[in-house]
């Protein structure tokens, strides 16, 4: 089996630039979360509407097209292929700047969708060839530090964008920054061997899809971690699209006090409520977020090492232990409590990322994971980004005649459930990845 021969240094920066990429896929993603209070208010929309652009409309295409997408990854150069899908998906933010009306709001958002997806699962596979087995949990926990930077980076600098020049400027700049990133990423990053740190006799052939459904169907554990993270993903999804109206409908006019050590570089003098939330809700995203998914890596790379059910046990738990944390923090009336106790489910929450990707590239063989990796993906986002964000904007619409402006906070406070489904399944899971676990460890 031949070998990476690639320094750790440029080990490293591949990891970096992986990173950056996946930072604008989310920045892309959730970008219209912050931006939600002022595209409803200037186009009129309802939160049903808001849902379904951030929601929906992305979700389509981008799980859709995930599978075929990755089935060419498994096959050419998936440097080229996610190129050209930060490209795509760059340009159509862009040209959710230029949107006038609701449908033609949806109709970009279905091509941010359509452009990520082929920024994921192509990562993920490449990963895989770039880092051996005892570290890819972690190496998986650092690519995915892209969704807490990526989505904080989205929120904060979507408010201030919209603070100084408008929620349809924002779209813009932050698109065309995705597009100068791409030529980039191309002259920089080499496609590895495919297989280099598995097992010797590894399958590197391009597998169909029908052969790699086959093999995912004998293992069970697949299925189950895919709909545990599914059910997570409702609440994360729903989360990083609606924290940011609930802190501002629920505290705005504390917003302000909450913030006032900061200098008036970062907050201008008269700076909206909107402005303020980014800031909140960025801050939790990005230190939370940083903390939980690093955790998680560290862990399952620890403990996975003795027993592979770690891989699903980890997260379990950290599921359950972050409920009764975001219940509180829901219902707090004061803001300084809520950030604290918004902080830990925000780490927990998301320790699931660097055991559960990491398993994936273990249940099967090299020449089928980005394929695998997109059937995850499939099933995560339509269930999560999907209906996560819609299920809560349905919500809160519902309960408006009884709670008012309030609404959202009881909406949200709904979506627990799912954070105990996703723990029970992981628990489920766990027994089942020791009997369907591919290969063993095998040293850089």
């Amino acid at each position: 089996m031949a070998r990476n021969t690639v320094s750790p240094g440029y080990r490293a920066y591949v990891l970096f630039i992986l990173v950056v990429v996946y930072t604008f896929n989310f920045i892309d993603r959730q970008i219209v979360g912050i931006l939600a209070v002022p595209i409803k208010a200037d186009l009129g929309l309802s939160d049903t509407q808001l849902s379904l652009m951030g929601g929906l409309a992305f979700a389509l295409f981008y799980t859709f097209l995930g599978i075929p997408i990755a089935w060419l990854a498994d096959r050419y150069s998936r440097v080229w292929i996610m190129t050209a899908a930060l490209t795509v998906w760059s340009g159509m933010t862009a040209a959710c700047g230029y949107a006038q009306n609701f449908g033609q709001l949806f109709l970009a958002r279905l091509g941010v969708g359509v452009g990520e997806a082929g920024g994921v699962a192509p990562a993920y596979s490449l990963i895989a060839d770039y880092f051996p087995s005892h570290q890819r949990a972690r190496a998986l926990s650092v690519y995915s530090f892209g969704i807490p930077i990526g989505g904080a980076t989205g929120i904060i600098l979507g408010g201030v964008l919209t603070d100084i020049i408008g929620w349809r400027s924002a779209f813009i700049i932050v698109g065309l920054c995705g597009v100068a990133i791409a030529p980039i990423f191309r002259l920089t990053v080499r496609e590895p061997t495919r297989g280099a740190y598995d097992p010797k006799g590894s399958d590197t052939t391009p597998a169909p899809i029908r052969a790699v459904i086959a093999k995912l169907t004998n293992k069970p554990s697949f299925w189950v971690l895919s709909l545990g993270a599914a059910s997570s993903s409702m609440m994360g999804y729903g989360l990083i699209f609606w924290l940011p109206s609930f802190f501002v409908r629920s505290f705005g006019e504390a917003l302000p006090g909450f913030f006032s050590w900061m200098p008036g570089a970062l907050i201008p003098e008269g700076a909206g409520t909107v402005l303020y939330a980014s800031y909140f809700y960025g801050s939790l995203l990005f230190i939370g977020g940083l903390a939980g998914i690093w955790l998680g890596g560290m862990l399952a790379d620890k403990f996975g090492q003795k027993d592979k059910a770690a891989y699903a046990l980890i997260p379990a738990w950290a599921f359950l232990a972050s409920v009764p944390f975001f219940i509180i923090g829901v219902m707090s009336s004061s803001l300084g409590l809520a950030f604290v106790m918004f902080l830990v489910p925000t780490a927990l929450s998301l320790v699931w990322l660097g055991p559960v990707l990491s398993a994936f590239q273990h249940l099967v063989s090299p020449n089928m994971r980005a394929t695998a990796s997109s059937i995850f993906l499939f099933i995560n986002n339509l269930i999560g980004i999907a209906l996560g964000n819609l299920i809560i904007g349905v919500l809160s619409d519902f309960l408006r005649a009884q709670y008012g402006d309030e609404s959202l906070r009881y909406a949200i406070l709904s979506g627990t459930v799912f954070y105990v489904l996703a723990a029970v399944m992981f628990f489920v899971a766990a027994p089942r990845l020791r009997n369907d676990w591919e290969g063993e460890y095998e040293s850089a």
